[in-house]
């Protein structure tokens, strides 16, 4: 067993916001009016599609979407990623649609192999590149949809990367991800985390389970939900597809590159792992690393994480990429078969 990670040190701890979403303190209940007002405002909108006033469109074959309500990142390109495996397994065809967060373009386009993060978003072309299901990227999952099925007839069920909130995309299944750290305070933006007021009904919830008896009864009543694990991959690789163990790493002093949501955790995790961090930069979400260049010496071998490799690779294609993994429980799995069996 992997021993616990040491508390982060204090310049890699939450900031902002994030340090605000994690309890009730003065900053929270001065921005808590503003957060009554969201809610409002998200209620009106599920209101309008609930009576008819908008409707949802539906692609015509099988839609899981996968999700969170906490804003900040909570783990759904890993999930997307087994959840895609699992499919692929069973037999189904399953094809991808994502907004493509961090791209520089606008309108749909397919993910190629081929593609870059500034053309697709780091998140999708990860998704392709891992899977190799196809996959279409667009503000507009319902065009997404649309433009996915005309290009790969062949899918039969179509998995969306986020968009919980996206209601203008009717969907079969519902899965919603949390991470450690929950619901946070409980508020909604922006005096907290909350995209929209939790419990709701979903059909599939995923949790750590430590923080599973905190969320409620969100699933629906014959779920209580399933636990998720995540973990850092035994390996890591480099832009030229080498591999050495991350074990291997250990004893060396590294630089840790991370623009994700909750780049702490990362350096939590590596810490966990017995690599030792000479430096580490948390970068914002999606950074496109054009401008990036190394803050130590050119010999100190940088590790980022597998989203963050196909920019950083462009500009130092000497890093270490190391991805993250989950483990999902099996009912988890089975829960998702017997819908789709519904459907």
């Amino acid at each position: 067993m992997s021993p616990a990670p040491a508390p982060a040190p204090a310049d890699e701890r939450p900031h902002g916001l994030r340090a605000v979403w994690l309890g009730r303190g003065l900053a929270a209940w001065l921005l808590w009016p503003l957060s009554r007002l969201y809610g409002a405002l998200v209620a009106l909108r599920r209101a309008a599609y609930r009576l008819g006033l908008w409707r949802a469109s539906h692609p015509g074959v099988p839609v899981i979407v996968i999700g969170n309500v906490v804003a900040g990142g909570a783990g759904k390109t890993p999930v997307t990623l087994a959840v895609l495996q699992h499919l692929q397994a069973r037999g189904w065809r399953p094809g991808v649609v994502s907004r493509g967060y961090g791209r520089r373009e606008r309108g749909l386009r397919a993910v190629q192999a081929t593609s870059t993060a500034d053309e697709v978003g780091d998140e999708p072309l990860l998704i392709h590149r891992r899977s190799g299901a196809p996959v279409v990227v667009g503000a507009d999952r319902v065009a997404a949809a649309g433009e996915l099925r005309r290009l790969h007839p062949e899918v039969d069920v179509i998995v969306s990367d986020d968009g919980l909130q996206h209601l203008a995309l009717a969907r079969d299944v519902e899965v919603c991800v949390f991470d450690e750290r929950g619901t946070g305070n409980g508020f909604l933006l922006p005096a907290g985390p909350l995209r929209e007021p939790w419990p709701r009904r979903v059909d599939l919830l995923l949790a750590p389970e430590a923080v599973r008896p905190s969320l409620g009864t969100g699933a629906s009543p014959q779920d209580t939900g399933f636990t998720l694990t995540r973990r850092l991959a035994a390996h890591a690789v480099r832009a030229d597809g080498h591999r050495c163990a991350l074990a291997d790493l250990r004893g060396q002093a590294v630089l840790a590159v991370a623009g994700i949501a909750r780049p702490e955790a990362f350096f939590a995790m590596l810490r966990a792992q017995g690599l030792q961090l000479l430096a580490v930069q948390g970068l914002p979400d999606h950074y496109d690393f054009n401008s990036w260049t190394s803050p130590v010496d050119a010999g100190v071998p940088v590790v980022c994480t597998e989203k963050d490799a196909p920019k950083l690779w462009a500009r130092h294609p000497a890093a270490w990429a190391v991805p993250l993994e989950v483990a999902i429980e099996p009912g988890f799995f089975a829960a998702l078969d017997a819908r789709l069996a519904r459907r």
